[in-house]
C-alpha cells in the first residue's frame, strides 16, 4: 500500500483501467440504463430547487460565488453593522437582474427577487426610488430577508438540526424507502473540549437511532472530530485515545442493533484510521455484529489496496465508497510540502475509473458489504450491470443532492439506498455546506454537467476509461508535479519529506537526533575568529538541550584577535573580487545551482545541525533546508534572466549599453533564528551578482553556517570569494566599518540595524553603500465576525506560536472584533492546551526552547510583569530554555510598545466599522513587517490592501511561511530597507549599474545607414 502513497499516476492507473473496463454488449447495456437514470434526474430537476438553484447559479459564475460566499458566514455574524457590510459585499456587485424569472422553479424565482430588490437596498445610492420606497425597512428588512434565505438553504442540506428533528424527517414521505446515515458534523476539533462535544453528540445520536433499530439507520463518525491533534506525529497519543473513544461507540451501535461507518478524511491520515479501524474490528466484544464499517475515497491511489485490507479482516466490513472530499486541500498541501508526487488522481475521469474498478473488486469481495455512494448516472448504471440481479448491496447519496436518481430503483427495483444526512445547527454547519455544493458542483462533477443544458446525453455518460486511455493515464496538465511548481521558466521547487509516512518519519526523527561529528577546524580554507571554539562548544552544548532539555548558558565569545580575523578575512575577499566579478553570470548561477543539490543531498545532516544547535523542530528543520535550496535556485534563474548587459535604444550611429556589475565586498551578517536560509540567501544573492561576500552568522549558530559555506565552495564558489568569519558584536562592528566593505545585508534587530546604517556614515571619506536590512516588527492580525472561528484558530496558532515565536513574521498582536472575542479566545485557549512543549528533536513538539539564555530570561521576566493581564499560559519543562506560550489581554493596541520574540502573544479587541481606524492604529506603531486579515468580506480585504503600510500581507491564513518566488519577504519603515527576499528586485540591490555609450560613426560612417536601401547618393 505505501508504495503507491505518492506512485506516478499512469503506474497506478494501468491495471485500473483493465478491470474497469466494460465489453461492448455491457456498455450497451450500460448507456441504456444510463440515460434511463439521466431521463429521471432531468425530471427531479424541475421539481428539486437545488437542482434549480445550482442550474440557474453555477458555480464558475459571480452571482453563484457570492451566495455561497453569503452562506457560508452569514448566520454566524452577530453584530448587525458587520452583517450589513457582508450582505452588501456579496450582492452587491452581481448581476441578479439577469436571472430574474428565468427559473422553472417559483421558489428560485421568488429568492432572485429579494436579490434584486437586496441588491437595490445596498448598491443604490441613498437616492434611488426604491430605496426611498422602502427606506423604513431599510437595512433590517434586508437582513432578515437574507436570513431566512440561508436559513432555508440550510434546511435543504441539513438533516435536522437535531438528531430527533433529523430521525423523524426521515419519515417524510419524500424519503419513503430511503435509510440514513446521520452525520453529526464533527468537523475537525480544535480542543479537547469540541472533542468531548463531538463525542457526546455522538453518543447521543447513536442512542437516538438505536430507539427504533428496525428503521436501518445508522451513524457516522469523523474521527478528526475526536480529537485535537489527530496527526501521524501524534500517534502514540492520538490513537489509543481514538480506539478507546470509537470502540465505546462501536459497543453502543452494536448494544442498540445499528450500524456505524468511519468516514474517510486527509490521505496523511489513512494509516491511522487503518490502526484504529482494525483494533476495534478485531475486539471479541464486537465478534457476531455486522454492523461496523467504514468509508473509502476512490481518488485516492490506495483505494484498491485499502480494499483487499478490508476484506481481508476476520469480518464482514460494511465498506461506503466515495468520490472524496478534500482534493482540493490534498493537491494543495503537496505542493506547499515539496512531496515527490500527489496521493490522489489529477484528473477527475481517473477517479471514476479508480472508482468503478474498486467498486467491481467490492462486489467480489467475501467479506464486504458495499455501498456505493454516486451522483453519476452512468456510474450507478455500470454497478448494476455488474451486480446482475443481485441487491446485496446499498447506492448512497447525499441530502439535499441527487434527487431524482434512486427513487424509483428504490420503489420500484427493490434496490437499497442510504441518505448522507448531515445534522446540526444551520449557523455552525453552512461551511460544511459551502464544502458539499463546491464539491458535487465543481465544473467537473456529473451534478454539474447535468446542470449544463449545452451537454448532450453523450457528453454526459463519456465513457471514463477511454478518457483516461486517451490520454495515457497521464496527470492533468494544469496540475504540474510539485517539483516543477514554478512552471517551465522558473526555478525548480525544492524535495519537502512526507512526514505523514511513518518509515519516513521514524527515518528522519532518527537521522536529526544523531551525534554530530566533531567539528573541525577552519577546513576548507574557511578563516574563523578565536571564537570558533566557543561556537562550537555551544553546538556540543545545543545537542545536550536537544536531548535531555537542560538549560545551558551561551558562552561568550573570546575577543582576542577578532579584528585581525576579519582584516584578514576582509583582505582576502577583496583581492577574490576582480576574478569572481568577471567570471560569466551563468557560470556563476551554475554554481548555486550546485549548492541547492548539495543541501538536499545534505539535507539529514543539516538538519541534525539546526535541531541541535538552533533548536529548530523537525517541521522547521525541514523548511529551513528547503528554504535555504529555493533562495539558490530563485536566485540562479533571477541572475541568468536579468543580469546580462542590456542594449538600449538611442539615435542611429550610437550605441547604448547598461552593464550590471558587482560592487565589491560585501558583509552578510544574518540571524539564529534562519541561520541556514537567511545566512545563505543573502550570501548567494551578492555572490552570484559578482560580488565577494564576508559572511557573519549569529554568535548562537556558528556551525550551520561553516557547514553551509562548505558546501558553497563544494559548489565552485571560490574560497577567498566567500569567507566565514565568526562571533558576537564586535566582529559585525569591525566588519562594517571596514571601509572597504562596499554593501551590507543585515538580518537582525531594528536597535542594530541603527548602528550599522550609523557605522556606514560615520567616516566622510567613506563611499556611500547600501543598507539591505530586514528587522522585526509588531505583527498584528485583525478578525472580524464574518470569519470562521475554527480557520482563525488554526492559524493563529501556527502563526504565534510555531519556531517559538522566534519568527519575525510571528503573529505579536491578534486583534478580534468585540463581538466575537469571547469565544474566539475560549476556543484560542483550548487550542493551546494541545501544545506540546519538549524537545526539538521529538517529532510531537510543537514548542521547543527558545536560543539562549538571555532570550530565556528576558521572555521570563517579561512574562512575570505581565501576569495578571495573562488570560492563558502552559505549564513547561523545568529544565530547559523552554518559555511557555502565553496569551497576554492588554486594553489597547496602544498598550504593545515592542516586540516580544517569543511564544507571547497579545490580543485586544476593536469595533465593529472601525475598520480603516483599527489599520491607522497598528501603522502608527511605525513597524511594517506583516500584518493578517481574517474576513469574508471582500472589501474589507481591499481596504486592508490599500491602507496597511506593510511589506506582507496575509488574508484568510496564517501568516509565516513564505515562499521564494511567490512571497517575496521584507518590512517598511522601523521593520526594513527592502528591497524584499526572495522576489524579483531583490539581486539588483546588490549590483552596480553602468550605462556606456559609443559613437559607432567616429570610425568614420555610419553603417547602420549604408547598409540600407534608400537614401545615399
Amino acid at each position: 500500500m505505501a508504495k503507491l502513497y505518492r506512485a506516478s499516476e499512469p503506474d497506478v492507473l494501468k491495471p485500473l483501467l483493465d478491470h474497469a473496463a466494460l465489453d461492448s454488449d455491457s456498455r450497451e447495456r450500460v448507456m441504456g440504463h444510463a440515460l434511463g437514470l439521466l431521463a429521471d434526474l432531468r425530471a427531479a430537476q424541475s421539481k428539486g430547487w437545488v437542482n434549480q438553484f445550482l442550474q440557474e447559479y453555477r458555480l464558475n459564475s459571480s452571482e453563484g460565488v457570492a451566495l455561497l460566499s453569503l452562506a457560508e458566514a452569514f448566520l454566524r455574524v452577530p453584530d448587525p453593522e458587520t452583517a450589513d457590510l457582508l450582505i452588501a459585499d456579496k450582492l452587491g456587485d452581481a448581476d441578479w437582474r439577469a436571472h430574474a424569472g428565468k427559473s422553472n422553479s417559483k421558489l428560485v424565482n421568488s429568492a432572485t427577487w429579494g436579490l434584486v430588490v437586496g441588491r437595490v437596498l445596498v448598491g443604490e445610492g441613498s437616492t434611488g426610488p426604491l430605496r426611498r420606497l422602502i427606506s423604513r425597512a431599510g437595512e433590517p428588512f434586508v437582513r432578515q430577508a437574507v436570513g431566512a434565505a440561508m436559513k432555508m438553504m440550510g434546511e435543504i442540506f441539513v438533516m435536522g438540526r437535531t438528531i430527533d428533528e433529523a430521525v423523524k424527517r426521515m419519515r417524510r414521505p419524500e424519503n419513503k424507502g430511503f435509510t440514513a446515515s446521520f452525520d453529526m458534523l464533527g468537523e475537525a476539533a480544535r480542543t479537547h473540549a469540541d472533542a468531548q462535544r463531538y463525542f457526546q453528540a455522538y453518543v447521543g445520536a447513536v442512542d437516538a437511532v438505536g430507539r427504533d433499530p428496525a428503521a436501518g439507520h445508522s451513524i457516522s463518525v469523523k474521527l478528526s472530530a475526536l480529537h485535537p491533534r489527530y496527526e501521524v506525529a501524534r500517534w502514540s497519543e492520538c490513537v489509543p485515545a481514538l480506539t478507546e473513544m470509537l470502540e465505546a461507540l462501536a459497543v453502543q451501535a452494536a448494544s442498540k442493533g445499528i450500524a456505524l461507518t468511519v468516514d474517510a478524511e486527509e490521505s496523511e491520515r489513512l494509516e491511522m484510521s487503518l490502526d484504529i479501524i482494525g483494533a476495534v474490528a478485531g475486539l471479541p466484544s464486537l465478534k457476531g455484529w455486522d454492523g461496523f464499517g467504514m468509508a473509502v475515497q476512490a481518488y485516492g491511489k490506495r483505494a484498491r489496496p485499502v480494499i483487499e485490507w478490508a476484506n481481508g479482516l476476520d469480518r464482514v466490513m460494511n465498506v461506503r465508497l466515495v468520490k472524496g472530499a478534500y482534493w482540493d486541500s490534498e493537491i494543495k498541501r503537496t505542493q506547499v510540502e515539496g512531496l515527490a508526487d500527489y496521493p490522489l488522481f489529477t484528473r477527475k475521469a481517473a477517479t471514476d475509473v479508480s472508482y468503478l474498478a474498486v467498486a467491481k473488486e467490492m462486489l467480489a469481495a467475501e467479506n464486504i458489504r458495499p455501498a456505493f455512494a454516486s451522483h453519476n448516472a452512468l456510474t450507478v448504471a455500470t454497478i448494476m450491470e455488474w451486480a446482475g440481479n443481485s441487491r446485496d448491496f446499498e447506492f448512497q447519496r447525499l441530502h439535499g443532492m441527487g434527487d431524482g436518481l434512486y427513487e424509483r430503483l428504490v420503489q420500484e427495483n427493490g434496490y437499497h439506498c442510504r441518505v448522507y444526512a448531515p445534522v446540526g445547527g444551520h449557523r455552525d454547519l453552512l461551511a460544511y455546506l459551502v464544502r458539499r455544493l463546491l464539491e458535487n458542483g465543481a465544473n467537473s462533477s456529473f451534478v454539474h454537467q447535468l446542470a449544463d443544458e449545452r451537454l448532450t446525453e453523450a457528453e454526459i455518460l463519456a465513457d471514463p476509461v477511454a478518457k483516461i486511455a486517451a490520454v495515457g493515464g497521464k496527470r492533468h496538465p494544469s496540475i504540474p508535479l510539485p517539483v516543477d511548481l514554478f512552471g517551465a521558466g522558473g526555478h525548480r521547487n525544492s524535495a519537502g519529506l512526507d512526514l505523514s509516512d511513518v518509515g519516513t518519519l521514524k527515518a528522519t526523527v532518527a537521522a536529526v537526533n544523531a551525534p554530530l561529528p566533531q567539528a573541525g577546524g577552519a577546513g576548507g580554507g574557511l578563516a574563523l575568529s578565536s571564537s570558533a571554539t566557543a561556537g562550537d562548544e555551544r553546538a556540543a552544548a545545543a545537542a545536550s538541550v536537544a536531548a535531555s532539555g537542560e538549560r545551558v548558558p551561551t558562552p561568550s565569545p573570546s575577543r582576542l584577535r577578532e579584528g585581525d580575523a576579519v582584516v584578514a578575512a576582509i583582505t582576502r575577499a577583496h583581492a577574490a573580487f576582480p576574478g569572481w566579478s568577471t567570471t560569466p553570470v551563468d557560470e556563476r548561477a551554475a554554481c548555486l545551482e550546485r549548492l541547492a543539490d548539495l543541501l538536499e543531498k545534505h539535507r539529514d545532516e543539516l538538519m541534525a545541525i539546526c535541531v541541535q544547535e538552533a533548536f529548530k523542530t523537525i517541521a522547521d528543520a525541514i523548511g529551513e533546508v528547503r528554504e535555504a535550496a529555493d533562495f539558490c535556485r530563485y536566485y540562479a534563474q533571477q541572475a541568468r534572466l536579468n543580469l546580462h548587459p542590456i542594449e538600449l535604444p538611442g539615435p542611429t550611429g550610437e550605441r547604448n549599453t547598461l552593464h550590471i556589475e558587482g560592487r565589491g565586498v560585501w558583509a552578510t551578517i544574518a540571524p539564529w533564528n534562519f541561520p541556514l536560509a537567511i545566512f545563505l540567501g543573502q550570501t548567494v544573492a551578492a555572490l552570484v551578482t559578482g560580488n565577494t561576500v564576508v559572511a557573519k552568522p549569529a554568535p548562537q549558530t556558528p556551525r550551520i553556517a561553516a557547514r553551509a559555506v562548505e558546501l558553497t565552495h563544494e559548489a565552485g564558489v571560490p574560497v577567498d570569494a566567500l569567507v566565514l568569519v565568526t562571533g558576537g558584536p564586535e566582529v559585525g562592528a569591525a566588519l562594517t566599518a571596514d571601509v572597504r566593505i562596499q554593501g551590507v545585508a543585515f538580518t537582525g534587530s531594528t536597535a542594530t540595524s541603527r548602528k550599522i546604517a550609523r557605522s556606514l556614515l560615520d567616516d566622510e571619506t567613506r563611499p556611500i553603500v547600501p543598507l539591505i536590512a530586514e528587522t522585526g516588527g509588531i505583527n498584528a492580525m485583525i478578525v472580524d465576525s464574518t470569519a470562521l472561528p475554527e480557520q482563525v484558530v488554526a492559524d493563529v496558532i501556527a502563526s504565534s506560536f510555531r519556531s517559538a515565536g522566534q519568527r519575525c513574521s510571528a503573529l505579536r498582536l491578534l486583534l478580534v472584533q468585540e463581538d466575537i472575542a469571547d469565544g474566539v479566545i475560549e476556543m484560542l485557549s483550548g487550542a493551546m492546551e494541545t501544545l506540546r512543549i519538549g524537545r526539538p528533536g521529538d517529532p510531537a513538539t510543537d514548542v521547543g526552547p527558545v536560543i539562549d539564555q538571555a532570550a530565556y530570561d528576558r521572555l521570563m521576566a517579561y512574562r512575570e510583569s505581565v501576569k495578571a493581564k495573562t488570560v492563558k499560559t502552559l505549564d513547561a519543562p523545568a529544565d530547559g530554555l523552554f518559555v511557555p506560550p502565553t496569551l497576554v489581554r492588554i486594553g489597547a493596541i496602544e498598550d504593545l510598545s515592542q516586540e516580544w520574540f517569543g511564544p507571547i502573544l497579545h490580543v485586544a479587541t476593536w469595533e465593529a466599522g472601525k475598520l480603516s481606524e483599527t489599520i491607522a492604529r497598528v501603522n502608527a506603531k511605525g513597524y511594517g513587517l506583516t500584518m493578517g486579515l481574517h474576513s469574508r468580506i471582500a472589501r474589507a480585504a481591499d481596504v486592508i490592501e490599500a491602507e496597511a503600510a506593510v511589506g506582507n500581507l496575509y488574508i484568510n491564513r496564517s501568516m509565516i511561511g513564505a515562499v521564494v518566488g511567490s512571497q517575496p519577504f521584507g518590512g517598511e519603515g522601523l521593520s526594513g530597507t527592502g528591497p524584499k527576499a526572495g522576489g524579483p528586485r531583490y539581486l539588483y540591490r546588490f549590483c552596480a549599474e553602468r550605462a556606456v555609450s559609443v559613437d559607432t560613426t567616429s570610425a568614420g560612417g555610419n553603417a547602420t545607414l549604408l547598409s540600407l536601401d534608400e537614401g545615399g547618393i
